[in-house]
């Protein structure tokens, strides 16, 4: 197209976004909405979100109050930002906000529709949460399966000591060990070793995409313009996405294939990938076809893989910024363990320091910072106000965890607040949601409650950690990186030293 005819295209374009959002604007000064800014012609209040959107949703809440509406270009947005209205969102009107606001960039056809993260409160979901739940996460199923993420956290202690005295890259290699605990549970296979490159190539894929994803689109805010993809947040996507479909179109043939050879011999695997191949081969009700199962094992691979490796590394961060903190976590370890066996999953409930220190950093760190977003399915009162049907609905659980009315000295690390509190992440305490509540809380937090867990207990255990030379507790770099997934904008390096060389040196 030539820039003339672009640029007169552009100015038509954006003349007809003004003249509706101008017309939206004298409709909805009669509505009852939240409070909020006042918006600007055409493009609202988007100049608002800046680049950590997170952190300015809730500086502007603070102004306008815990249930805050924004007209982002055309979108109209509310925002809750405090346990209360958290409670009524996510609990009391949750059968009118279970539905999914989809973005733009993760639009991809095939995907989206059969995604159980982002799929509309419909039959399907349902049907695929039934068998999230019964196939993969009950307490039978995890116990089952707990040997595998014991191996695959006694490779990551192996990798650790293999570089003893040299600055390792903890992201890196909790991601790869959290990989490979998806991987081994559901298709009985490690995906990546981790001193390989392939374990740095998978990661770049989930951040991009993480990050595509999470990032403002114009396309989310000015729906006519989903048709050219401005910013080509859809376009990236899909083509990350078709890596991870290859790879699991692969897994899906061989699986397939090895079915008759199974009924041949009787030999049966007992992994979630048979669970699936299996409800794709049947021809009833209940049949799975391929591209749900594709887009279902993408969802864990993301899901599984980014988040429960970003809690360990902002653990890591945390601990390392305050070395007291670290010395009652390892003193605790010391004495209901001690170094003569590895960190078991059910020690877990007997290190309520261990815990403290997860639940700390995922009040501070909250995987998802702002949730996913939900939509009002019907018109629905929130806090007093009215939400219309249809409209965009986001929890800020960072706004929550750093709200100096909830929390005392909200923005220190201070895990002892929770050991004499009986406040979980589970979905029942809203002054601590990072995997959400209600019908859309995360299927994977019992998974991702052990891993981590046994991750860190493990490398806390083992090790001696101390910074790379010349720096100091407090040069530890906490910068963010926003996507959907909140990640450390810089590798935190760290050097390990085997326990057992640290107490020998120590006599």
């Amino acid at each position: 197209m030539e820039p003339t005819l672009w640029c007169l295209c552009l100015a038509l374009t954006l003349s007809l976004l003004y003249l509706l959002a101008t017309t939206r604007g004298k409709h909805s000064r009669n509505s009852r909405l939240p409070p909020g800014p006042t918006p600007l012609p055409l493009f609202g209040s988007l100049f608002e979100l800046g680049r950590d959107p997170h952190r300015s949703l809730a500086r502007l809440a603070k102004t306008h109050g815990p249930v805050m509406s924004l007209r982002l270009g055309l979108v109209t947005t509310v925002v809750v930002s405090s346990p209360d209205a958290a409670r009524e969102a996510l609990q009391k009107k949750d059968p009118d906000l279970a539905s999914r606001c989809v973005p733009d960039a993760i639009q991809v056809p095939g995907h989206y529709e059969a995604s159980l993260i982002w799929n509309p409160h419909n039959q399907l979901w349902k049907n695929l949460r039934a068998i999230i739940k019964s196939h993969l996460f009950t307490t039978r199923r995890l116990d089952a399966t707990q040997s595998l993420r014991r191996q695959k956290v006694q490779q990551l202690v192996g990798y650790v000591r293999c570089h003893a005295g040299q600055a390792v890259d903890i992201g890196q290699a909790a991601f790869a060990t959290s990989l490979n605990v998806i991987t081994s549970t559901f298709f009985s296979v490690d995906l990546v070793d981790l001193d390989s490159d392939r374990a740095g190539d998978f990661m770049d894929i989930v951040s991009a995409i993480m990050e595509e994803v999470g990032r403002p689109n114009l396309s989310d805010f000015f729906p006519l313009l989903r048709v050219i993809d401005p910013q080509g947040l859809r376009r990236r996507v899909t083509a990350h996405l078709g890596k991870l479909y290859k790879l699991f179109d692969q897994m899906i043939d061989s699986r397939l294939e090895g079915v008759m050879t199974d009924r041949k011999t009787n030999n049966t695997r007992h992994d979630f990938l048979d669970e699936l191949v299996h409800l794709h081969i049947q021809e009833d009700d209940t049949r799975l076809d391929r591209q749900t199962i594709k887009t279902l094992l993408v969802d864990m691979f993301l899901a599984g893989s980014d988040t429960s490796s970003n809690t360990v590394q902002w653990a890591m961060a945390e601990l390392l910024r305050n070395p007291s903190s670290m010395a009652k976590a390892q003193a605790e370890l010391a004495k209901g363990i001690g170094y003569q066996r590895e960190v078991e999953e059910s020690d877990i409930a007997g290190l309520p320091f261990l815990q403290a220190v997860v639940k700390e950093t995922l009040r501070l760190h909250p995987p998802v910072p702002l949730l996913l977003p939900h939509k009002a399915e019907t018109n629905v009162e929130l806090g007093g106000y009215a939400v219309p049907k249809g409209t965009r609905v986001l929890v800020n659980a960072w706004a929550i965890g750093h709200d100096g009315d909830v929390w005392e000295d909200p923005e220190s690390f201070k895990p002892e607040r929770f050991l004499e509190s009986d406040v979980d992440f589970r979905g029942g305490d809203f002054e601590l949601i990072p995997f959400g509540s209600g019908r859309r809380l995360c299927p994977g937090m019992p998974l991702a409650f052990r891993t981590v867990h046994l991750m860190l207990g493990s490398l806390l255990q083992s090790f001696d950690w101390k910074l790379p030379e010349g720096m100091q507790p407090s040069d530890v770099d906490i910068t963010e990186k926003f996507g959907v997934t909140l990640a450390l904008a810089a590798p935190l390096r760290a050097v390990a030293v085997p326990t057992e060389y640290a107490r020998t040196s120590d006599k």
